[in-house]
């Protein structure tokens, strides 16, 4: 037997491997470091060749150090730029903070403004020559020859600043801050600065001269809310922009630093001092001779007075404006014409109307407030007033949501048992005492009637019927119904809806009463017929399709019928106007908070409502009262010295057309003629009938003392 010793083990040769592999690793990296050493010195030994020692080595230290620092600064520059170029990306320019509108009324005589005033249609070319030599000499005089950045004006404006003087120049370019006004905001940063800086080299890459100064004198703000050269020289003088002198040009260019401190209607001595500043930097520009700029030094420039403008209709711009800028949406325009449907004679008519009835009356009722909207048939809203005094509230009364409407209500409810049960306004229904639950409503004078019919309940506002018809047809369908008619706002469904416990504005129950007047179909009330830019190109224009049929024609017929009878026999007896058939219906709510008659004749419909902003308690106030003599009030003045239309599906004549002669008093049967435009000195001399319509108003004129006041220019017929 052999000895273990001598025999011959067999190796693995997974082992051998890794012993190669170590092997391998080992004396590769051995190779590479000797190889690295020896790399390394003779790198040494090559830059040893040019070893710079004594006085040059300093040279050499700083140029590498400035290569390093610079290095540094681009990469730090390039992150820069690429946040300023974001603001470029999209390629859209800071839209602005709100629009500029213009609005006209239904003949086309400006009747107001809203936002800011900014107008970019005029030409560079069509701007005087003195006020851009005036901008150039005091914001940038060397704008023809720098890239973008003025540096030698930037360093003579640092010298000026450090001798302490306020201010002739900036050290921006007109590049620069047309960059910020395009592009930035108005934050005091380093950040902001260094992003203006590639801003403006971007602008001047992708625009002319000529194009960037344009940009500048549309946008730069101007003070008192205008931006630019064109909307500034309106508002402060009166003129167009191509109309002013040479003092004038002077004081808005004084504008540009300080549009706060040195508008004319601030501070007259600070506008006209900063005005001769800017002549002076003419003459020193050598854009002009002193002796040329002595003229303009003796007569500054003196703003137009802006205290004694005619009054404006503003609760109803406040609601035009909210719906201009819903209607152009995101535009990039800033300025529009917006051409309203407001009748300027009507709404003088609709104020006086609702004044003077609180005026007169209101503090015996305990009401301070009111609120009235007319419109014609389709919706086109020709008077608004939302409360007494604009200028100690702003808030409108006639377009909030947020009062209910009482037994003015009580329509909606009547519509749809029309609609949905086999009745007829002579139906008989019984008036008796009726409970939901634990809910008992009462009529007014807490007494029944027994059976009646559908048209004496609605004349005589009783409670128990419509709350009848209610349970017949379902909460739901009566809620829809109102929806469907106009009633924008929601409310709840309750048991008490009959009665109309909602919240509704006097803007929507004159569109849902004018579907019964227009004999069935939408009326949805619109105040605005065309927005167009500054330069005329048409944004929006209203549609002049009929409307949409919402209600059945025997659903109408009955429901004027019935809404006839209030007027006429019932609670809205002094809402009645001589020889003008009318329907309506009166409203009040519980505790007497709100007072309401809703109404309309062949011509008009118009809402009115009465109470208190603090929702307090009025002094028994009913909708058949002052309401109702408000509307009757607005309805006289509305109907005289046009045709008096008939009522749809009501068997009444209207009166024949009388026009009294301004001259002898006389009055005479006529045709009426459509109503011419009215514009400049004609538009101002309706509204000079303010005090003459007051009067007649006040002392209950229903015809002839009007008719005898008012030239025969106004009709109903629409533009």
């Amino acid at each position: 037997m052999q000895d273990p010793f001598y025999t011959k083990q067999k190796r693995s040769k997974s082992k051998t491997r890794l012993l190669e592999a170590d092997a391998w690793l080992d004396s590769f990296l051995y190779d590479g470091l000797r190889s690295s050493s020896r790399l390394y010195t003779r790198i040494q030994d090559f830059f040893s060749l040019f070893a710079v020692r004594g006085f040059k080595r300093i040279f050499v230290e700083l140029s590498s150090d400035a290569l390093s620092f610079g290095a540094m600064g681009a990469v730090l520059m390039t992150a820069l730029a690429l946040s300023a170029m974001d603001a470029t990306a999209s390629g859209e320019f800071n839209r602005a903070e709100d629009y500029s509108v213009i609005f006209l009324d239904r003949y086309g005589s400006e009747i107001g403004r809203r936002g800011i005033r900014a107008d970019d249609s005029v030409e560079l070319s069509e701007i005087p020559d003195y006020l851009i030599r005036a901008t150039l000499a005091t914001e940038d005089r060397r704008f023809y020859e720098h890239f973008g950045i003025d540096v030698l004006g930037t360093f003579r404006a640092l010298l000026s600043n450090a001798e302490g003087d306020s201010g002739l120049q900036g050290g921006s370019s007109i590049t620069q801050q047309l960059a910020k006004n395009l592009f930035l905001s108005n934050e005091r940063t380093l950040e902001r600065k260094i992003k203006e800086l590639f801003l403006a080299f971007w602008l001047e890459t992708h625009y002319s001269k000529d194009e960037i100064l344009k940009l500048y004198l549309d946008r730069a703000y101007m003070g008192g809310g205008n931006f630019g050269v064109v909307a500034a020289a309106e508002f402060y003088f009166g003129k167009p922009v191509q109309d002013i002198d040479l003092a004038e040009a002077a004081m808005l260019a004084g504008l540009y630093k300080s549009p706060t401190r040195f508008a004319p209607h601030v501070d007259i001595a600070a506008a006209r001092g900063r005005a001769n500043i800017v002549l002076t930097n003419m003459v020193n520009a050598g854009y002009l001779t002193e002796g040329q700029v002595t003229a303009a030094r003796r007569r500054p420039a003196a703003p137009i007075d802006r205290s004694h403008e005619i009054d404006s209709p503003n609760y109803f711009l406040d609601w035009a404006f909210l719906e201009t800028k819903r209607l152009v949406g995101d535009s990039d325009e800033i300025g529009f014409v917006v051409r309203t449907t407001i009748d300027p004679g009507l709404q003088t008519a609709a104020e006086d109307a609702v004044v003077s009835t609180l005026r007169e009356q209101g503090a015996a009722f305990n009401v301070f407030q009111g609120a009235l909207v007319a419109m014609e048939h389709n919706g086109a809203v020709r008077a608004m007033v939302g409360g007494v005094d604009y200028g100690q509230s702003q808030f409108n009364r006639a377009t909030a949501p947020n009062r209910q409407p009482g037994s003015a209500f009580k329509p909606f409810v009547y519509a749809t048992a029309f609609e949905m049960l086999d009745i007829t306004p002579r139906s008989s229904i019984s008036d008796a005492p009726i409970c939901i639950g634990n809910w008992c409503p009462q009529n007014y004078g807490r007494s029944y009637r027994g059976s009646t019919t559908i048209k004496s309940a609605m004349a005589a506002s009783i409670n128990t019927v419509p709350v009848r018809l209610s349970v017949q047809t379902g909460r739901e369908p009566i809620a829809e119904m109102a929806h469907r008619l106009g009633i924008r706002n929601d409310f709840p469904v309750t048991r008490s809806l009959a009665l109309g416990v909602a919240s509704v504005s006097a803007l929507d129950m004159a569109s849902s009463y004018a579907v019964f007047a227009n004999g069935g179909f939408r009326a949805t009330g619109y105040g605005i017929t065309r927005i167009t830019t500054l330069r005329g190109e048409v944004v929006y224009e209203a549609s002049a399709e009929p409307h949409e049929r919402l209600l059945d024609d025997q659903v109408v017929l009955a429901m004027n019928d019935i809404l006839h009878a209030v007027n006429y026999g019932g609670t809205g007896g002094r809402a009645v106007v001589e020889g003008v058939p009318s329907a309506g219906k009166t409203g009040t709510t519980s505790s007497y908070r709100d007072a309401w008659y809703v109404g309309y004749t062949g011509n008009y419909v118009a809402s009115v409502w009465f109470g208190n902003d603090n929702y307090s308690a009025m002094n028994n106030l009913t909708g058949g009262s002052l309401p109702a003599v408000a509307w009757q009030k607005f309805m006289a003045f509305a109907h005289t010295n046009v045709e008096v239309k008939p009522l749809y599906g009501v068997d009444m004549a209207p009166r024949p057309l009388i026009i009294a002669d301004s001259e002898t008093g006389e009055e005479a049967e006529g045709v009426p003629q459509r109503a011419p435009t009215l514009t400049g000195a004609a538009a101002l001399k309706l509204l000079d009938l303010s005090d003459k319509m007051r009067e007649a108003l006040a002392n209950g004129a229903g015809g002839g003392m009007i008719e005898a006041n008012v030239p025969s220019l106004l009709t109903n017929e629409s533009l």
